[in-house]
């Protein structure tokens, strides 16, 4: 272009400066940069934002920033870059300081710093400021703003939340094409609802990519519903749909859940030579944990030291947590000095071996391990539960006074415990990490979150109402034997999602088959 003489102008900056879009162009953007300057288009809206974009896809955030300051005729577009700027690397109170200072907003405004705070975790503000943007005349969701509210509903289990951002695309007509349609099902297969996802699964008709096939296959396995997450990837492959890698994740994951060890490495067999798609370190960490949840360590071992890249910390934890359940000392201590290797600060992974110690009464151990967190800050998790009632939100603590209405909680515990002995519940005390007596060992399992935050919903809802609750930690055996005996003695269909899978509790039993 330059050859022959065509001078560029303000529209060619912006289409050369997309393709940097990774830090190996940085120095080549810095050079069209100059290129702006010597040609004097460095205060033009449109390659501002566009210099704005460059930098914060080639990682170089000052530099972004730096372009936003010398700017002396921002308009929306260049203040919306720099918020997704600073979501992209984390710094969502960053984010939301400009934000705040910005003149005017439009639904790019809202739909940006709404998606910065799912990003990083912020799941409740991100609910809060959309709740904010609700009350503006002069803006209005669309498609993009509610596809990360719906993540944030699914992240936090607040089903209610969700059907209301469901009822509201319905209302204003929204379009659910297959990327809206499949944060749908995601946020209701997260949040529980397992039905409604395929309610929204069956209505996209024809239009359901492997995206949609996918999403419903993974939520299904978490469900536990193995053999149905198993007959809808035949279904797919009959309806000419090409799996990818994701979709293989879901389908390890149904075997996995459902205890399924030679389906499982049926597909992994499947994945290359009939579709031709080479496992990922993903793949190879479910087969690792089928196979350690179904006691075959030794073939788990196998998997992780053929496997053709290096374990990464879900691959050892998986060996771990298997390992765990099946009494393996040696491998339990092996698997966790790999975890410390990778990630020094994993306090799951002390967790775990203190967990298999104390099952054999090794108290000296369990003490060592707890030194040793101690020695090296280390701090466990605390647990953690969350619940929904009436569109608000609560969350629960292990041990938790905090809540307005503790003592109601306790007292509300306490007969629901007494009436569960009066039935023959004795506590599992196997897992509590704690030297005491049997009493004393029942009172710690006895303030777990989950516990908590069931008493509360049976305080502030009509009986029989179902109750769901969203945990950060493995449910541990004593709460799960807890929930399969007040789903029965109150007939209240109890709905846990906790970190690896959901459990639904209903007249006495559990959807996993107390396979978890």
């Amino acid at each position: 272009m330059r050859l022959h003489g065509v001078q560029p102008d303000n529209r060619t900056f912006p289409f050369l400066l997309q393709s940097f879009n990774s830090i190996r162009y940085l120095q080549s953007g810095k050079l069209f940069h100059a290129q702006v300057f010597l040609l004097g288009f460095d205060q033009d809206p449109f390659v501002q934002t566009s210099l704005i974009h460059m930098y914060s896809a080639c990682g170089d955030l000052t530099l972004a920033r730096q372009v936003f300051d010398e700017s002396t005729q921002r308009d929306l577009p260049c203040w919306n870059s720099i918020i997704d700027a600073y979501a992209k690397v984390g710094l969502v109170d960053a984010a939301r300081l400009v934000f705040d200072e910005m003149p005017e907003r439009n639904v790019i405004s809202w739909s940006c710093m709404i998606k910065a705070y799912v990003m990083c975790g912020g799941y409740k503000e991100a609910l809060a400021l959309f709740r904010e943007m609700q009350m503006l005349d002069s803006v209005r969701p669309n498609e993009f703003t509610m596809s990360s509210i719906l993540l944030a509903c699914g992240r936090l289990g607040a089903l209610e939340h969700g059907k209301w951002v469901h009822a509201y695309i319905d209302k204003y007509g929204m379009r659910v094409d297959v990327v809206l349609g499949t944060a749908l099902m995601n946020m209701y297969a997260k949040c529980g609802s397992i039905e409604r996802a395929r309610g929204v699964f069956d209505s996209m008709g024809s239009r359901k990519d492997v995206m949609a096939w996918s999403s419903m296959i993974s939520g299904l396995a978490m469900h536990g519903h193995a053999v149905e997450s198993l007959e809808f990837f035949a279904e797919m492959i009959k309806s000419g749909v090409r799996p990818n890698a994701v979709t293989f994740v879901g389908v390890l994951c149904a075997c996995v859940h459902g205890g399924l060890v030679n389906e499982g490495k049926e597909y992994f067999r499947r994945m290359d030579d009939e579709f031709g798609i080479k496992p990922l370190i993903q793949h190879y960490g479910c087969i690792v944990d089928l196979y350690g949840r179904a006691g075959l360590i030794s073939d788990a071992w196998k998997v992780v030291i053929s496997m053709p890249m290096e374990p990464d910390v879900l691959v050892w934890g998986a060996l771990l947590s298997g390992a765990r359940m099946h009494r393996d000392i040696e491998t339990s201590e092996i698997a966790l000095n790999k975890l410390i290797q990778l990630d020094p600060t994993n306090s799951a992974a002390y967790v775990l071996l203190s967990n298999v110690y104390a099952k054999m009464g090794k108290w000296s151990e369990v003490r060592r391990v707890r030194d040793l967190m101690e020695e090296r800050g280390i701090k466990k998790v605390p647990g953690c539960s969350l619940v929904e009632v009436g569109g608000v939100l609560h969350e629960f603590f292990v041990g938790d006074d905090s809540h307005p209405a503790t003592r109601e909680i306790y007292m509300m515990l306490d007969e629901i415990m007494k009436r569960l002995k009066m039935r023959g519940f004795v506590g599992n005390t196997s897992e509590a990490l704690l030297q005491l007596d049997e009493e004393g060992k029942e009172l710690a399992l006895l303030f777990h979150s989950e516990k908590l935050a069931l008493a509360f919903c049976f305080l502030k809802t009509t009986p029989g109402t179902p109750i769901q609750i969203v945990k950060n930690l493995r449910i541990c055996c004593d709460c799960h034997d807890a929930m399969k005996m007040i789903s029965q003695e109150f007939n209240r269909e109890i709905v846990i999602r906790d970190c690896n899978r959901f459990h639904h509790f209903r007249e006495g039993l559990c959807s996993c088959k107390d396979y978890w």
